[in-house]
């Protein structure tokens, strides 16, 4: 699986939130009550996560969602969707 650029970047911006704060991977997901090895793939651009996850996330982090996303300048453009199409994340 081919990990979308975005989403890496997001993942990284996570981590490093959650690293300043002084948090282990294991220990953040517990206490926002998400799956271990689900919380990493996010961390990894592995997970397209759901809003409420990232709101989840933001809550405990004591950050704005939108302080999770790296600079929109940064980030390429998703490919818009075909209709019928599945998308390969």
């Amino acid at each position: 699986m081919q990990k979308h650029p975005a989403l890496v970047a997001l993942g990284k911006r996570i981590r490093e939130l959650r690293q300043e704060r002084g948090y282990s991977q294991e220990d953040f997901a517990n206490e926002i009550g998400l799956d271990r090895s689900y919380y990493g793939g996010i961390e990894r651009g592995e997970r397209n996560v759901a809003a409420l996850n990232l709101i989840l996330i933001a809550k405990k982090l004591k950050a704005e969602v939108g302080d999770l996303f790296p600079d929109i300048g940064q980030l390429p453009a998703p490919r818009p969707r075909r209709r019928g199409a599945q998308r390969v994340v």
